[in-house]
């Protein structure tokens, strides 16, 4: 008899639906020895039935079996597969998910390739009832590249973070030696089982291929075990899994595995919890707090300094059972980015609140509580998404509610004297036009750590919903303290809404669908409204369509139905915007003279795009101009029409414009017409490799790598500023050389410039920038410009100082003043100790003025250094964690320490003490940074916007 290759075991419980096609995608593999082990949890619909019509259906192929009673979990039916299993590997797929064509042949031909116990890919998350078809792969960054392991102690953050179970291939004789089963009756099986193995494998290979096709509702009616966190025995079961993950750890001796597990659950498994507590009861609270408090006693005390801010204040403040300060934490941890504390600020530092601060273990307190970081004391009011939370709810029954609240004031920053106006908005989530109510706020007050307010809004007679379309109407106070503009999200809080009453509405559409204001709390805790229907004419039209779906008609009303909800769903989504693009928007004509300028996705009002655009003001060119932004306009200019990125506007006028210019990259989705000229200014020189040459775009597969060339292929013109880019750059980018424009960077013209002026007259101007600044004129500038940094797992924190900036503020701070400008990406924030001699220039779109402004650079990898090279002057590199950046999988195109035009120092001492020297180095390194701008940069010559206007917008350069 042939023993197959693979036996995937497929679990099911009350899913005849879909379990078809689950069992359909292993028998579609492209390996053929493959056998598919069906074990029913004993359910209660035709599961089981459809498992039998699927063994007949293929003998040989697929087998049925059917546990006496239901587990009420995964376990138990897994572990009889695993018996049940005749391969020589094992695989586990559920039976609502699909397993990826290749996945048994790439994690066969892996396993017989290394002789590993285990083999693992990459899972993919796909959001069925996103209307934009979201994935999202499963920390990507641990399957970058194929790699095998001789322990798990060799890479310990794939235990950490991949605790999934079925995005692996076992050895089946592996699991049987080391008698590794699914603990039943428990839930988070999968965390125990895949540490079992990974500490048990003998060897572990890890590929990069997607594997696992992992399908998920978010708002699915019944939520899956794991997502009934408001059950307080989930809680219970994930507790008892993690300790036993724990003491499996601890028997090993991976006491450093165990504190990168620590630093996980803070992060992730108690987060999950958390963000719930707001909107549960004090009960639930209670005991939720017993049993967490019980396990964090055992956290490695290191594991906090790996979390967020928000992750460890959270977990203190839990351990304290302070409630009345967790609840705001949570909040702002569940809504990225809100302020929800009145915050304390003590000896110079700002702390999330000022209980603890002086208690018995204060210095543990300061420590977690600090959040000077986060810059919420610098940041200006209108920035801050200050919380708001709703202290009580009334209505009238009818059509009028009235509302009241407190709203955040951080260190007393809206002063009392302010004068508050304030007003409530009800916006549609759904714009179609811009569908928006607003009632004036009747109280408004100071009162202390908040400005309270309360309101009535007569929804009844004035809200006018369209009424099909608009389903979901949003909650906002719009505030005005003295000259700030602040608008806040209401949370509800501790608010109960249960009783509240539907409000009667009237849609302009038809009130035969919907003719009730519904208020409910989102995901997030805020408040909102939903349609619903409860007068008479809405549920007698209910009826009717209820009988007709039962009536001789019912395909013409199911198929009428369908379409209807399809296009409401589709209406502004992602996908419907690509199709009205190529198929409507492209075949409009091209206008002539209109150009699309874009920066960093929208984000910015700078680098080269902004200094052709004005280069063509300058010049008096006739075009229009038309800029993207993303978030907000601030910043852009005036003068042009400004666009959302991908708003309706975006897209036509992309599809109409006679040039496109931009230094990063449009929409991949959208294709460039031939009447279109592409002008792709990019925004830097490479040291990390880029494009074609990078490992991960190498491991994306055909489908992946052709995605990318079409994207790069729509380039007209590519700007490079020397033969290193031609080398690096358009190689990466496999960019003809007929498509390279050897002009150098238009934004660099200005530091050409200003390097030239002051060779000639032999002095610095500084310009109105210092002035608006506040920078003493007696001393030195330096700026301090690192790299993009994200997490481990992707994510993008606040930036992290990797030196002592109040150590510099006091030992140099009387010879220098230091601007801070991190990647758009990250943040930053100052302590208070350091104002005027430490500042924050992040906020600054174009980096271009404060290079010319600064004396000298400091830096680690960033591109920056090869454009301050063109001013000649000193650059410090601060390379803390050189070996981890050069020697990572992506890798460098040269070594910097052979090249780099200044000192390249690894710690924060030898940072201070190169600055120290500063002038010294300015001498030392001259011929060096000579050398560095030839080789970088010699076609920077100062007229590179000149040019390009000259080539393409004037003719006189043709």
């Amino acid at each position: 008899m042939h023993v197959p290759d693979v036996s995937v075991v497929v679990i099911v419980y009350n899913d005849a639906e879909r379990l078809s096609t689950a069992v359909q995608s292993v028998l579609d593999q492209t390996l053929h020895g493959v056998e598919v082990v069906i074990v029913d949890d004993c359910s209660k619909d035709r599961s089981y039935a459809v498992a039998q019509e699927l063994e007949a259906a293929h003998p040989g192929r697929v087998r049925a079996f059917r546990l006496p009673e239901n587990s009420g979990g995964c376990g138990a039916p897994r572990n009889h597969g695993i018996q049940q299993a005749t391969g020589t590997y094992v695989m586990f797929l559920d039976s609502d998910d699909v397993l990826e064509r290749n996945a048994c042949r790439n994690m066969l031909d892996a396993a017989e390739r290394t002789g590993s116990d285990l083999v693992s890919g990459m899972c993919v998350r796909v959001h069925l009832d996103n209307r934009w078809g979201k994935t999202t792969e499963w920390y990507p960054w641990i399957y970058s590249r194929t790699r095998t392991l001789e322990s798990i102690t060799d890479f310990p953050d794939l235990l950490v973070y991949d605790t999934l179970s079925t995005n692996k291939c076992y050895r089946r004789a592996f699991l049987l030696e080391q008698g590794l089963e699914f603990p039943v009756g428990i839930h988070y099986e999968d965390l125990l089982f895949s540490a079992q193995a990974y500490v048990a494998a003998r060897r572990i290979t890890l590929i990069p291929n997607h594997v696992y096709f992992w399908n998920v509702i978010e708002k699915a009616a019944a939520k899956s075990i794991s997502n009934r966190r408001h059950e307080i025995a989930n809680f219970i079961h994930r507790m008892e899994i993690h300790r036993r993950v724990d003491e499996l750890l601890a028997s090993k001796g991976h006491t450093d595995i165990k504190s990168a597990k620590d630093a996980k659950f803070l992060k992730h498994d108690l987060v999950l919890h958390l963000r719930d507590l707001p909107l549960l009861s004090d009960e639930y609270r209670q005991e939720f707090a017993r049993l967490a408090n019980g396990y964090l006693a055992g956290i490695d005390p290191a594991a906090y300094e790996n979390v967020t801010y928000l992750q460890a204040i959270c977990a203190y403040l839990l351990g304290k059972e302070d409630w009345d300060n967790l609840l705001p934490a949570a909040d702002a941890m569940t809504n990225k980015g809100r302020l929800s504390s009145p915050l304390a600020e003590r000896d110079g530092r700002v702390y999330w609140c000022a209980d603890h601060l002086d208690g018995a273990d204060a210095a543990e307190a300061r420590r977690i509580l600090d959040v000077t970081e986060q810059g919420f004391h610098t940041t200006p009011l209108t920035s801050l998404q200050l919380g708001n939370r709703l202290t009580s709810y009334e209505d009238d029954g009818r059509g009028t509610v009235t509302l009241s609240g407190a709203v955040v004031n951080p260190l007393g920053r809206i002063p009392a004297d302010a004068e508050l106006k304030a007003s409530l908005e009800f916006r549609a989530r759904r714009q179609i036009g811009v569908r928006s109510f607003s009632f004036p706020v009747a109280t408004v007050r100071h009162a202390g750590d908040t400005i309270e307010w309360s309101g009535s809004a007569d929804i009844g007679s004035t809200v006018r919903p369209l009424g099909i379309i608009d389903a979901v109407w949003d909650v906002r106070l719009k505030l005005t303290a003295g000259g700030n503009k602040i608008t806040t999200r209401v949370s509800v809080g501790g608010v109960d809404l249960e009783k509240a009453a539907r409000l009667r509405v009237r849609p302009r559409l038809t009130r035969l669908v919907s003719d009730r204001f519904e208020p409910e709390v989102t995901k997030k805790g805020n408040l909102s409204y939903v349609l619903t229907a409860e007068g008479a004419a809405a549920v007698r039209t209910r009826s009717l369509i209820d009988n007709a779906i039962q009536g001789k008609a019912a395909n013409v009303v199911k198929r009428g139905l369908r379409k209807a909800l399809r296009v409401r769903r589709n209406i502004g989504s992602g996908e419907q915007k690509v199709k009205v693009y190529h198929e409507v928007f492209s075949k409009l004509p091209v206008k002539k003279g209109t150009v699309v300028f874009e920066s960093h996705m929208g984000k910015q009002y700078s680098d080269s795009p902004k200094a052709i655009y004005e280069e063509l003001v300058r010049q008096g060119v006739p075009f229009e101009a038309i800029w993207s932004y993303a978030g907000k306009p601030t910043g852009f200019p005036k003068e042009a029409t400004l666009v959302r990125r991908w708003s309706w506007a975006y897209l036509r006028a992309l599809a109409q414009a006679e040039y496109w210019v931009d230094n990063q990259g449009f929409p991949l989705a959208l294709a460039k017409r031939a009447g279109t000229t592409y002008i792709q200014t990019w925004h830097g020189s490479a040291l990390k490799r880029m494009g074609f040459h990078e490992p991960r775009t190498k491991a994306q597969g055909k489908a992946g790598q052709a995605k990318f060339q079409a994207a790069v292929d729509r380039f007209d013109h590519f700007l490079i500023r020397s033969e290193h880019d031609a080398r690096t750059l358009a190689k990466g980018f496999r960019l003809r050389d007929e498509v390279l424009l050897r002009t150098g960077y238009p934004r660099n013209d200005a530091l050409v410039e200003a390097q030239l002026s002051e060779a000639q007259s032999g002095e610095r101007v500084r310009g109105p920038l210092a002035a608006e600044l506040g920078i003493d004129p007696e001393k030195k500038v330096l700026l301090y410009a690192p790299t993009f940094r994200a997490a481990a797992d992707g994510t993008v924190e606040g930036f992290v100082f990797p030196f002592d900036v109040e150590e510099f503020a006091e030992r140099l701070g009387d010879r220098f003043t230091l601007l801070v400008r991190t990647h758009y990406l990250n943040s930053v924030s100052l302590p208070p100790s350091v104002e005027g001699r430490v500042i924050d220039v992040s906020r600054h779109h174009d980096i271009t003025p404060l290079l010319a402004l600064a004396d000298g650079l400091i830096t680690d990898y960033s591109s920056v250094m090869f454009d301050y090279a063109v001013l000649d002057r000193p650059m410090v590199f601060f390379a803390y964690d050189y070996e981890k950046y050069a020697n990572d999988i992506r890798g460098t195109y040269f070594d910097l320490k052979e090249k780099a035009p200044g000192p390249v120092v690894a710690t924060a001492d030898e940072l201070l003490q190169a600055l120290s020297a500063f002038e010294e180095a300015d001498a030392k390194f001259a011929e060096a940074r000579q050398r560095f701008l030839t080789e970088f940069g010699e076609y920077d010559r100062g007229d590179a916007a000149r040019r390009i206007v000259e080539k393409f917008f004037t003719g006189s350069g043709k």
